[in-house]
C-alpha cells in the first residue's frame, strides 16, 4: 500500500488521428476496482480488495501520482483460489490490508493532498464500465457503514467514451480497447494497479486524438423541451 508521485513522462504513443483538443477537467483519475469473487457464483456481499487510482494530467498526459492500497475484506476474509488466480492478489496482502473504511479515509486525504477539486485542480474520474462507481462502490459504503463521497458519484465510462469518439460497438472490456487502438497491455490483466495504468494509456491515447471528455454517469442532460406559450386571454 503507498502514495506514488511519478516524475518521468507518460509513454509517447503513436497517433495518426486528429489534434488534441482542451480538456473540460485538468485531471483524470483513472480507478479499477478489484473484489473478492468466485468462479462461477457470486459472493453476497462482494468487497473491495484493491483501490487503485491513477492521477493523469490532461494537458500533459503525464502520469503525476497514485493511489493504491489493498484492502482486507471483513465478511468474506479468506480469498477464494480463484480470486487469487484471477487478480494475482495474495492472502497475505489482505491479511496486511486495512478494512475500507480506512483505506477509503487514506483516499480522501490522498485527494486533499493533491488539491483535486479546486480551481485549476479540477478532475474525472474513468473507469473502464459503470460497475466500479454505480455497482461496487455504493455496496461496499453499504456494508461498510460509510457515507458515499461525492466526488465519487459522477465519471466517464471509457468504453462508452470509445464507442461514441470511434464510432464502432461498445468494446467489451479493456483489451478490446487497447487492441482497438493499437496499444499494448502491461503488466497483469486483472491486477488492480496494472489495468489502472493501462486504462490511462487508452485515456492519454484518446485524448492526443482529438476526444473530450466529459461525464457518462449521471448521463448528461437530454435538452429541455422549449416553454409552451401562454395561451391568448
Amino acid at each position: 500500500s503507498f502514495f506514488r508521485k511519478r516524475s518521468g513522462p507518460f509513454p509517447a504513443i503513436s497517433c495518426c488521428c486528429k489534434m488534441a483538443q482542451p480538456q473540460n477537467f485538468d485531471y483524470f483519475c483513472v480507478l479499477d476496482f478489484e473484489a473478492t469473487c468466485e468462479q462461477n457464483s457470486k459472493l453476497h456481499p462482494m468487497e473491495v480488495i484493491e483501490f487503485p487510482v491513477v492521477l493523469l494530467n490532461a494537458a500533459t498526459l503525464e502520469v503525476e501520482a497514485e493511489f493504491h492500497h489493498y484492502v482486507r475484506p471483513v465478511v468474506h476474509p479468506t480469498l477464494t483460489p480463484f480470486c487469487t488466480e484471477l487478480t494475482g492478489i495474495q492472502q497475505e496482502w489482505v491479511d496486511a490490508a486495512q478494512p475500507f473504511p480506512e483505506v477509503l479515509g487514506l483516499f480522501l486525504r490522498w485527494w486533499q493532498e493533491q488539491n483535486l477539486g479546486q480551481p485549476g485542480r479540477t478532475a474525472l474520474f474513468v473507469t473502464c464500465g459503470d460497475w466500479d462507481l454505480k455497482t461496487m462502490l455504493p455496496a461496499q459504503c453499504q456494508v461498510s457503514h460509510v457515507a458515499l463521497p461525492q466526488m465519487l458519484t459522477r465519471w466517464a465510462n471509457l468504453k462508452k467514451v470509445y464507442k461514441d469518439f470511434m464510432l464502432g460497438a461498445m468494446p467489451r472490456g479493456m483489451t478490446e480497447l487497447l487492441d482497438g487502438l493499437g496499444l499494448t497491455l502491461s503488466g497483469r490483466h486483472h491486477s488492480g494497479i496494472d489495468d489502472s495504468r493501462n486504462i490511462a494509456q487508452v485515456v492519454a491515447e484518446l485524448v492526443r486524438r482529438g476526444c473530450v471528455f466529459e461525464y457518462t454517469w449521471p448521463y448528461p442532460p437530454k435538452h429541455k423541451p422549449k416553454p409552451k406559450p401562454m395561451p391568448a386571454p
